[in-house]
């Protein structure tokens, strides 16, 4: 395979930590030592590998790891505050989301993906390149190289799914390199496979702390690619090996998933664990808890509180994605979506006013008294329509609702108000520490075992296997029935279509950063987009699948007549 070394990348002299569910892995990093220096002995080597797993802190549970992998697609679209970053006038996570004014100069793309991974890669060739001086035991090298292996794999796939062609240096860069080439996206895979076989061959079921890169993590990441690349055979067996090879059970309640203090459960394959001590998370904290929630705080009878979290108001799901649960059936609607909040604040109770009388004498015994009162509903969003005169004016809805025509336009799924809608709150944190505190200390599970359910029934439908795809997906919706609707959750063999599989992964997965890539490996991102994201879909191009390549690499090269920007941007 043809190597391409040469790219513009910072060198990483700061190594990060990841903690494990009892004990830290330890950070050992000598005042002035460089990354080098740092892999030459046992204890900078196993710090230094520690150091590896931090980038993914940029990504995941991070608002730019959204909108890289959620944003942008069928299910979610902008809130009201959407962004939060501009620069040059030209917000940066916004375009990501609709489409509109994406440019190559989008800092996110450069500082949270394209910075990040190649950090991640070259501190993977450079432990590569020492295991043999840093005096490692024969059994912790053969481990520590797995790890190494998986995790230059596991960066590598996120640029080229994001940016297609990209530079491979396998060899450590101790200085600023000016030129580089695009390696075809085959052979970017080519070395991504062999990297994980590599690491198949290396690492066992056993993890020396809760976080690292096991076999079954690194079986389940290659059943994912396989799905990814059409080798449908090798990504049911992968996914069945998980499914069947380990002690990994899908949790019993959906909800309990997002119990946060469940989240070490029998589900999760690999998560990425964030300290409490959030200085020593490398990437910062998990803000997953922030990004979809609604603007609740300015309603009457609410103030932000602990439980309820702190609302960052970004996304909001696209009208399409809430009408994909029956939620009568599936207990998924519930346990990941919020409608309800209760009132905290008695500061801000309304009370009935002479209008409301003579709008409903019935009401004239109320003027003057609360509406509701703190513990009683101060907010319900409802997915359906709500008569507007029971809004208003009835004792039956005495509390603040908005209806599914307050918040959407039915007729077009243009959404009417981006502050108030029903929120995400599957990544919630009431462990916080105070009302106003930013930072979670959730885990994010980047790989868990429904998505190998998920994998498997796509591959068998991809091979004509219809029976055996529903049976795969038929374990997953039996998991997510409401008690007695089992039957009404199993779908038949001729159900199994791609959009069912797609929808079905919507329901599961919204969310967990997986979208954006289910749909570009499906060939239907621009589709799905258009005829279910409004927001985006006169925006969207062909060259939508790709990013662009930040213009910050582009400015740097000298050879920019062979290192081309991605068509569009």
């Amino acid at each position: 395979m043809k190597q391409h070394i040469k790219i513009l990348i910072p060198v990483a002299l700061g190594i990060s930590v990841i903690t494990a569910c009892n004990k830290k892995l330890e950070e050992y990093n000598p005042s002035g030592a460089t990354i080098e220096s740092l892999f030459n002995t046992p204890e900078g080597f196993e710090a230094g590998v520690n150091g590896i797993y931090s980038h993914n802190r940029l990504l995941y549970g991070k608002e730019e790891g959204y909108s890289f992998m959620e944003a942008g697609t069928d299910i979610w679209t902008n809130a009201a505050n959407n962004g939060g970053k501009t620069v040059n006038g030209i917000n940066s996570t916004t375009p990501l989301t609709t489409y509109q004014g994406i440019v190559s100069d989008n800092n996110n793309l450069n500082n949270n993906l394209w910075i990040p991974c190649y950090q991640g890669i070259n501190e993977c060739n450079t432990a590569l390149s020492k295991e043999e001086t840093a005096k490692l035991t024969p059994d912790r090298q053969k481990t520590l190289d797995g790890e190494i292996h998986f995790l230059r794999a596991w960066y590598y796939w996120h640029l080229v799914e994001t940016f297609g062609p990209i530079p491979t240096p396998t060899e450590p860069m101790t200085t600023f390199q000016t030129t580089a080439s695009r390696t075809p996206v085959n052979e970017v895979y080519d070395l991504i496979f062999a990297d994980l076989k590599t690491a198949m061959s290396e690492l066992t079921e056993k993890a020396t702390d809760y976080g690292r890169v096991t076999l079954p993590v690194v079986e389940a990441f290659y059943a994912r690619l396989s799905l990814t690349r059409g080798n449908w055979q090798e990504a049911s067996n992968y996914a069945n090996k998980v499914i069947t090879g380990y002690k990994y059970s899908l949790v019993g309640k959906y909800a309990d998933l997002w119990d946060i203090t469940k989240e070490k459960n029998s589900e999760v394959v690999w998560p990425l664990n964030y300290a409490s001590t959030y200085t020593l998370n490398g990437g910062g904290a998990n803000e997953g808890h922030m990004m979809f929630l609604m603007d609740y705080i300015s309603l009457p009878g609410m103030k932000t509180d602990v439980a309820n979290d702190l609302p960052g108001t970004r996304w909001m799901p696209t009208l399409f994605l809430l009408n994909l649960f029956n939620e009568n059936d599936d207990a998924r609607f519930a346990g990941s979506f919020k409608q309800t909040w209760i009132a905290n604040n008695s500061a801000t109770l309304p009370k009935w006013d002479s209008l409301d009388a003579v709008q409903n004498p019935a009401l004239l015994p109320l003027v003057g008294k609360p509406k509701f009162n703190v513990g009683d509903t101060a907010v319900f969003c409802s997915k359906y329509p709500i008569d507007d005169f029971q809004q208003k004016y009835s004792t039956a809805y005495r509390y603040k609702t908005y209806d599914i025509n307050d918040m959407y336009n039915v007729s077009t799924g243009v959404p009417k108000d981006r502050f108030h809608y029903i929120s995400l709150t599957k990544f919630n944190d009431p462990t916080r520490a105070s009302e106003k505190e930013t930072n979670s200390a959730r885990d994010v599970f980047m790989i868990r075992l429904a998505e190998m359910y998920m994998i498997a029934g796509e591959a068998q439908f991809r091979m004509g296997k219809l029976d055996s795809a529903a049976t795969f997906i038929n374990a997953v919706r039996k998991r997510a029935a409401k008690t007695g609707h089992e039957a009404a959750m199993t779908v038949q063999a001729s159900d199994i279509t791609l959009d069912f599989i797609l929808d079905e992964r919507a329901r599961e997965f919204a969310g967990e950063q997986l979208r954006w890539f289910d749909l570009k490996r499906t060939n239907t991102l621009i589709s799905r987009v258009q005829l279910h994201n409004p927001d985006a879909s006169s925006y969207i191009q062909g060259y939508s699948v790709l990013r662009p390549i930040p213009l910050a690499q582009i400015n740097a090269v000298t050879n920019k007549g062979e290192f081309l920007q991605n068509e569009g941007y």
